[in-house]
Formats: C-alpha cells, sequence, structure tokens
C-alpha cells in the first residue's frame, strides 16, 4: 500500500534550536520551504495553529498558488470559527489548491492556550463540541440541500455551501489525542489518525484501540500518521554527535530548562495526554527499537512532534518500515533545521522508503494467484 510522507509548512525558520530570523510571517520563507519539500519528493506540509501565529488557511493559500502538487494540511481549533465559516473556508481552499486540501482538527490539550482565544469548555467536552464541528464539515461538504444541525454547542438552520470542494465526496479530516474521549472521537469521526512519536510497542497498542473503537462504531479504522524528528548522519557515529549537539542547543535555549520555547507549551507537567505520555516514555530510557531516541522530548516537556530518530538514513528508513509494519501510511517529520533538513530527509530517506515499499508491493501481487 502507498506510503505518504507529511513535512512542515513553517512561515518562519524558527526551530526549537534557533529564534526566528524575521517575522512570524516570511513570506518569502514559507514560500521556499514548501517548493523544498515538493522537489524533494514530500506529499504534503502542514500549516500549524497557534493562539497568536499566523493563520494556517492563509498561510496554506500561499503555499498552494506557489507550488504545483505540494498538498496541504490545515490545522483547525473548533473553538475559533463556527463550523459553518470553517467548512467555507476549507472547501474555498480546496478548490484554490486544485483539491490538495486536508485539515487537522485541533480539539485543544491546553487551558490556557485555548483560553487565550476565549476558549473555556472543559477538555472532554471539547471533545464533544470538535465531534459536533467533524459531522457538520461533513454534512456541509457533501449536501448540495439546505439543511439543519441541533446538537449542544452548535445549532443552525437551512445551511448550504455554495462553493463546493475539489475532492469527492470531500476532503479528508485528520484528528490527534492521546486520552480515551480523544480516541473515541477519532475513531468515530477522522478519515486520518496522527500520533506522536513513541515506542512500536506503544504506538501498536494506540493503533488496536482505535481500530476496534472504529469497528465498534461500524467504520474502518481511520489511517494511520506517526511523528518523528529525524536527526541524520553520514554514519551513526556523526547522528549521534549531532544528536546530542541538538539537545544541547535546545537546553541552552531554555536556559536549561527553566524558559519556555513557545507560550503554547510548558517544560514541566503538560496537561494534555500525548505529552504525559511521551514524558513518561523518556523516563523508561533514552533509547527505544531500533532507532528512536526521547531525550529530545524530554528536553522539550514533552511539546508536540519531539521524539527523534537518530541514524544514518538507512537506519532511519528501517525504522519508519517497521511503523509501516503496523499499519501506519503516513509518515511525518520535520528537522531543526527546517529547510536543509528537509532536502536532505526528501534526497537520502524518503527514496529508500518508497523503494521498499514498492518491493513489498510487487513481491505480494506476485505472490496472489493469477
Amino acid at each position: 500500500m502507498p506510503v505518504e510522507f507529511l513535512g512542515m509548512g513553517a512561515t518562519n525558520d524558527g526551530t526549537e534550536t534557533n529564534s526566528r530570523s524575521g517575522p512570524a510571517f516570511d513570506p518569502e520563507y514559507t514560500v521556499a520551504l514548501a517548493r523544498a519539500h515538493e522537489e524533494s519528493g514530500w506529499d504534503r506540509v502542514l500549516t500549524a495553529y497557534g493562539s497568536g501565529s499566523p493563520d494556517p488557511a492563509q498561510a496554506a493559500a500561499l503555499i498552494a498558488c506557489r507550488t504545483e502538487r505540494l498538498q496541504v494540511l490545515v490545522a483547525h481549533r473548533p473553538n475559533v470559527s463556527y463550523p459553518t465559516f470553517a467548512a467555507k473556508t476549507i472547501a474555498t481552499l480546496d478548490v484554490i489548491s486544485g483539491g490538495r486540501t486536508t485539515v487537522h482538527v485541533i480539539t485543544g490539550g491546553n487551558d490556557h492556550e485555548q483560553q487565550r482565544e476565549g476558549d473555556t469548555l472543559p477538555k472532554d467536552r471539547r471533545y464533544d463540541r470538535t465531534r459536533e464541528a467533524i459531522q457538520i464539515f461533513k454534512k456541509a461538504w457533501t449536501s448540495r440541500e439546505p439543511f439543519d444541525f441541533h446538537g449542544e454547542h452548535y445549532r443552525f438552520t437551512d445551511f448550504v455551501l455554495d462553493v463546493e470542494p475539489v475532492q469527492k465526496p470531500r476532503p479528508r479530516i485528520s484528528f490527534g489525542g492521546s486520552s480515551p474521549a480523544a480516541y473515541q472521537v477519532g475513531a468515530e469521526e477522522a478519515d486520518i489518525y496522527a500520533l506522536w512519536g513513541e515506542p512500536l510497542a506503544g504506538t501498536a497498542e494506540q493503533v488496536r484501540t482505535i481500530t476496534e473503537l472504529a469497528a465498534a462504531a461500524g467504520r474502518p479504522a481511520p489511517a494511520f500518521q506517526v511523528a518523528f524528528r529525524p536527526i541524520l548522519g553520514r554514519t551513526e557515529e556523526e547522528a549521534w554527535e549531532k544528536a546530542y549537539a541538538t539537545v544541547a542547543r535546545i537546553q541552552d535555549r531554555t536556559k536549561g530548562g527553566t524558559a519556555q520555547l513557545t507560550r503554547r507549551h510548558k517544560l514541566t507537567d503538560p496537561e494534555n495526554a500525548g505529552s504525559q505520555r511521551l514524558l513518561a516514555v523518556a523516563e523508561q530510557g533514552e533509547r527505544h527499537d531500533r532507532a528512536l531516541w526521547t531525550v529530545t522530548a524530554k528536553a522539550t516537556g514533552g511539546a508536540g512532534n519531539s521524539t527523534a530518530l537518530v541514524g544514518t538514513p538507512e537506519t532511519v528508513a528501517a525504522a519508519l518500515l517497521d511503523y509501516y509494519d503496523l499499519g501506519v501510511r503516513i509518515l511525518s517529520a520535520r528537522g531543526y533545521d527546517l529547510l536543509e533538513d528537509a532536502k536532505e530527509f526528501g534526497r537520502e530517506v524518503i527514496p529508500l522508503v518508497r523503494a521498499e515499499v514498492a518491493r513489498r508491493d510487487a513481491e505480494q501481487r506476485a505472490s496472489v494467484p493469477a
């Protein structure tokens, strides 16, 4: 089965290891980074969401207009706009991009970050709201007749979109989370379930849980996505030297763990289950499986996509294929030098993974009787 690669459609060059060199929204850098992904064999990039960050939908529109094939994954929080408006935004973007748009729905795992935009709903109730928002998106993108909706969080009558998405029946919906409430909503509603990079056993457990919940809801399991921070070297020794140097730069920026890297995430005691899981894994040991390294996650408080895969391109490709063997079909990666690492990963790792997947697919086809 095909494998897809998701990169970061960042709007500036700032990462955990270096402060941004220009404004939060640097159009020239945004386009250069997107084109580097497109030219290096990636399938899509994520435009991320933060309470004070540039608008991800507008950043995605810029990327779509300045690339030819690259797909865009637009992060969206249901609390920031009414679902009918968000459905209209994504449908319009799908037309602009020629059918290259997917939306990543973020429920929100940090109460303080949510409150920055007026959201005071408790976390578990936020998942209920997310479920309603996704249901509205699906109906809005597929219905050509006006419809009503009467839920706990959203109520409206006689709505129909005049703008139709290019994709049929509709754009895909991505979703993430590591709590029981998240698993339930994602299994019932999402097309893609996004996970952070945990050891193989933990990922297998999550895949199994979500698959079982989807079956109980009478639908197939969503496609699974897992995210990592690749750290590559020409040799294993070079890769590990680079890894420890990377952590040293992170610790320098956090002043030894006392200064937050962003307003979105604390370095200690995270509220969201995903970060808590990453920190728990880090407490169990620094190295797991073939190449997974947790020190980068620990240094950032388990912030988002923060566990690393360290090694030569061959080692990292083999590690990614281990997750493919668990049923993961979308591999998400971003380096600490966003531009150069995207080029290197696209040049050195993506072809290895694609070639092995193609070899396996050909071998499987050959084994099927005529």
